[in-house]
């Protein structure tokens, strides 16, 4: 997200160091490096990210998500140093982002490989109003609808759009969870208010 935060979040940290710092012979000038990013609060070390593939528009994917989302961002740009079987020197190869607080890196590989829904995210919503917000972002970019809460986008990762009263109508189990989950079952957009209803039976 843009340092305005639109949406009015605090900021949040999802950095975790490397236990006991660098790794032995780890070079000096990376190591400089990585102090004067840590100095300027930097989110550079991570254990574990999401790598996703994209054709050749990494970096477009990942500023609309930061456009679009809260707690969101771009982290970094990076740039081939050589040419390689998906492009060039000098071509974006991959850009380290966050997308509602889960760090991430856009890998642009080339068109081998396509998503699929076997990956999706899913973003939990408050209300109606925040729902057709990041689901009418992701349609009208491009994308395409689906099931159940479900969407693609333009890029092709799909996305679940899940407003929190119907995970925790399913959460509740029973009478309550099936009549919720009855309700979604024909939807594509979750409709908020036909879910708080099936809930109240």
């Amino acid at each position: 997200m843009s340092s305005d935060n639109r949406y009015g979040n605090p900021p949040r940290r999802y950095t975790i160091e490397v236990s006991g710092g660098n790794p032995p012979n780890y070079p000096k000038e990376l190591t400089r490096q990585r102090n004067r990013w840590w100095a300027k609060g930097a989110d550079i070390v991570n254990k574990n990210i999401i790598c996703l593939w994209y054709d050749h528009d990494a970096e477009a994917a990942a500023r609309f998500y930061s456009e679009t989302f809260p707690d969101s961002s771009v982290k970094a740009v990076n740039r081939a140093p050589s040419d390689y079987p998906g492009g060039k020197a000098g071509d974006v190869l991959t850009v380290d982002f966050v997308v509602v607080g889960i760090p991430c890196m856009g890998l642009n590989g080339g068109p081998t490989f396509k998503h699929n829904e076997a990956f999706s995210f899913q973003i939990a919503t408050d209300n109606q109003a925040e729902t057709d917000r990041y689901w009418n972002a992701i349609v009208g970019n491009g994308g395409q609808e689906s099931q159940c809460g479900w969407c693609k986008d333009k890029w092709g990762i799909s996305w679940q759009i899940t407003p929190r009263v119907l995970t925790d109508a399913m959460a509740a189990g029973g009478e309550v969870a099936k009549r919720a989950f009855n309700a979604m079952m024909p939807m594509k957009k979750i409709n908020v208010a036909a879910i708080e209803a099936a809930v109240r039976g």
